[in-house]
Protein backbone atom coordinates (compact mmCIF):
# COMPACT_ATOMS: atom_id res chain seq x y z
CA UNK A 1 0.00 0.00 0.00
CA UNK A 2 2.84 2.62 1.03
CA UNK A 3 4.78 1.45 -2.61
CA UNK A 4 1.11 2.44 -4.43
CA UNK A 5 0.99 5.89 -2.60
CA UNK A 6 4.79 6.45 -3.15
CA UNK A 7 3.93 5.83 -6.87
CA UNK A 8 0.97 7.83 -6.98
CA UNK A 9 2.89 10.91 -5.56
CA UNK A 10 5.45 10.37 -7.91
CA UNK A 11 3.90 10.07 -10.78
CA UNK A 12 2.12 13.21 -10.10
CA UNK A 13 4.75 15.13 -9.03
CA UNK A 14 6.09 14.32 -12.77
CA UNK A 15 3.33 15.78 -14.37
CA UNK A 16 3.08 19.10 -12.60
CA UNK A 17 6.51 19.31 -13.38
CA UNK A 18 5.52 18.28 -16.95
CA UNK A 19 3.13 20.87 -17.15
CA UNK A 20 4.51 23.67 -15.21
CA UNK A 21 7.23 23.76 -18.15
CA UNK A 22 4.68 23.16 -20.74
CA UNK A 23 3.31 26.48 -23.09
CA UNK A 24 -0.23 27.68 -22.08
CA UNK A 25 -1.47 26.67 -25.46
CA UNK A 26 0.20 25.11 -28.55
CA UNK A 27 -0.04 28.66 -30.63
CA UNK A 28 0.60 31.16 -27.85
CA UNK A 29 -1.02 34.84 -28.97
CA UNK A 30 1.06 38.19 -28.68
CA UNK A 31 1.10 38.59 -25.02
CA UNK A 32 -1.18 41.33 -24.21
CA UNK A 33 0.60 45.65 -24.08
CA UNK A 34 0.09 46.88 -20.08
CA UNK A 35 -2.41 49.45 -22.16
CA UNK A 36 -4.49 46.62 -23.71
CA UNK A 37 -4.32 44.54 -20.32
CA UNK A 38 -5.24 47.92 -18.45
CA UNK A 39 -8.41 48.98 -20.40
CA UNK A 40 -9.36 45.45 -20.50
CA UNK A 41 -9.26 45.07 -16.08
CA UNK A 42 -10.97 48.36 -16.40
CA UNK A 43 -13.38 47.73 -18.75
CA UNK A 44 -14.20 44.14 -16.13
CA UNK A 45 -13.92 46.91 -13.25
CA UNK A 46 -17.02 48.87 -15.02
CA UNK A 47 -19.18 45.76 -15.75
CA UNK A 48 -18.98 44.11 -12.22
CA UNK A 49 -19.53 47.05 -10.56
CA UNK A 50 -22.57 47.89 -12.67
CA UNK A 51 -23.87 44.53 -11.88
CA UNK A 52 -23.10 45.14 -8.09
CA UNK A 53 -24.58 48.45 -7.96
CA UNK A 54 -27.85 47.98 -9.88
CA UNK A 55 -28.18 44.38 -7.59
CA UNK A 56 -28.37 42.50 -11.32
CA UNK A 57 -26.84 39.10 -9.23
CA UNK A 58 -27.02 36.99 -12.35
CA UNK A 59 -24.39 39.25 -14.19
CA UNK A 60 -22.12 39.62 -11.10
CA UNK A 61 -22.31 35.95 -10.33
CA UNK A 62 -20.95 35.41 -13.95
CA UNK A 63 -18.02 37.75 -13.17
CA UNK A 64 -16.32 35.72 -10.27
CA UNK A 65 -14.83 32.44 -9.89
CA UNK A 66 -17.35 29.41 -7.52
CA UNK A 67 -14.11 29.14 -5.74
CA UNK A 68 -13.66 32.91 -4.82
CA UNK A 69 -11.70 33.81 -1.51
CA UNK A 70 -12.93 36.71 -0.43
CA UNK A 71 -10.55 38.59 2.63
CA UNK A 72 -12.23 42.04 4.72
CA UNK A 73 -10.36 43.60 7.17
CA UNK A 74 -13.66 44.35 9.17
CA UNK A 75 -15.85 41.22 8.14
CA UNK A 76 -12.90 38.82 7.98
CA UNK A 77 -12.45 36.23 5.45
CA UNK A 78 -15.17 34.44 3.29
CA UNK A 79 -14.99 31.04 1.11
CA UNK A 80 -17.02 30.56 -2.27
CA UNK A 81 -18.85 32.23 -4.67
CA UNK A 82 -22.46 31.54 -2.98
CA UNK A 83 -21.25 33.11 0.18
CA UNK A 84 -20.44 36.10 -1.36
CA UNK A 85 -23.61 36.37 -3.67
CA UNK A 86 -24.77 35.86 -0.60
CA UNK A 87 -23.81 38.40 1.56
CA UNK A 88 -24.20 41.05 -1.71
CA UNK A 89 -28.07 40.15 -1.43
CA UNK A 90 -27.99 40.60 2.66
CA UNK A 91 -26.15 44.08 3.02
CA UNK A 92 -25.66 45.78 -0.41
CA UNK A 93 -28.20 45.75 -2.30
CA UNK A 94 -30.63 48.76 -2.24
CA UNK A 95 -28.25 49.66 0.63
CA UNK A 96 -24.92 51.43 -1.07
CA UNK A 97 -23.52 51.43 -3.88
CA UNK A 98 -19.25 51.77 -4.46
CA UNK A 99 -17.62 53.97 -7.24
CA UNK A 100 -13.98 53.68 -8.18
CA UNK A 101 -12.36 56.72 -7.34
CA UNK A 102 -10.81 58.01 -10.73
CA UNK A 103 -7.22 57.56 -11.51
CA UNK A 104 -6.58 55.20 -7.99
CA UNK A 105 -6.29 51.86 -10.20
CA UNK A 106 -3.39 49.90 -10.81
CA UNK A 107 -2.71 46.99 -13.13
CA UNK A 108 -0.50 44.02 -13.13
CA UNK A 109 -0.35 41.19 -15.39
CA UNK A 110 0.27 37.73 -13.75
CA UNK A 111 1.62 36.45 -16.90
CA UNK A 112 0.04 34.36 -18.93
CA UNK A 113 -2.67 33.13 -16.47
CA UNK A 114 -4.38 36.52 -15.48
CA UNK A 115 -4.01 39.41 -13.76
CA UNK A 116 -4.06 42.01 -10.41
CA UNK A 117 -5.76 45.28 -9.80
CA UNK A 118 -5.92 47.62 -6.77
CA UNK A 119 -7.03 50.84 -6.37
CA UNK A 120 -9.60 53.06 -4.01
CA UNK A 121 -13.24 52.80 -3.75
CA UNK A 122 -15.99 55.21 -2.49
CA UNK A 123 -19.36 53.92 -1.07
CA UNK A 124 -22.03 55.52 -1.11
CA UNK A 125 -25.51 54.95 0.66
CA UNK A 126 -28.30 55.05 -1.68
CA UNK A 127 -29.94 58.15 -2.60
CA UNK A 128 -27.19 60.24 0.14
CA UNK A 129 -25.56 63.30 -2.12
CA UNK A 130 -22.05 62.49 -0.59
CA UNK A 131 -19.97 59.04 0.10
CA UNK A 132 -19.44 57.90 3.54
CA UNK A 133 -16.87 55.32 3.42
CA UNK A 134 -13.58 54.45 1.67
CA UNK A 135 -11.34 51.56 1.23
CA UNK A 136 -8.86 49.98 -1.00
CA UNK A 137 -8.92 46.63 -2.85
CA UNK A 138 -6.90 44.39 -4.71
CA UNK A 139 -8.69 41.69 -7.03
CA UNK A 140 -7.36 38.76 -8.78
CA UNK A 141 -8.58 37.66 -12.17
CA UNK A 142 -7.86 34.35 -14.07
CA UNK A 143 -8.66 33.81 -17.81
CA UNK A 144 -9.07 30.53 -19.11
CA UNK A 145 -10.76 29.94 -22.30
CA UNK A 146 -10.95 33.55 -23.09
CA UNK A 147 -13.40 34.26 -19.98
CA UNK A 148 -11.78 36.23 -16.94
CA UNK A 149 -13.06 35.64 -13.20
CA UNK A 150 -12.05 36.86 -9.66
CA UNK A 151 -10.62 34.30 -7.80
CA UNK A 152 -9.33 36.75 -4.83
CA UNK A 153 -10.56 39.69 -3.67
CA UNK A 154 -8.72 41.29 -0.53
CA UNK A 155 -10.66 44.59 0.66
CA UNK A 156 -9.64 46.58 3.54
CA UNK A 157 -8.46 49.64 4.86
CA UNK A 158 -12.24 50.98 5.36
CA UNK A 159 -12.71 54.10 6.98
CA UNK A 160 -14.79 57.31 6.80
CA UNK A 161 -14.37 59.29 3.26
CA UNK A 162 -13.07 62.74 3.72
Amino acid sequence: MKNFFRQTATLASLLIAATANAAPNANPAEPETAEARFKRIEALDRAVFEAFNTCDIKKLESYFSPTLEFYHDLAGPSWGRDKFISDVKANVCGKFQRKLVAGSMEVYPLGQWGAMYMGTHLFCKTGAAKCEGMGKFMHIWETKNGEWKITRVVSYDHRAAP
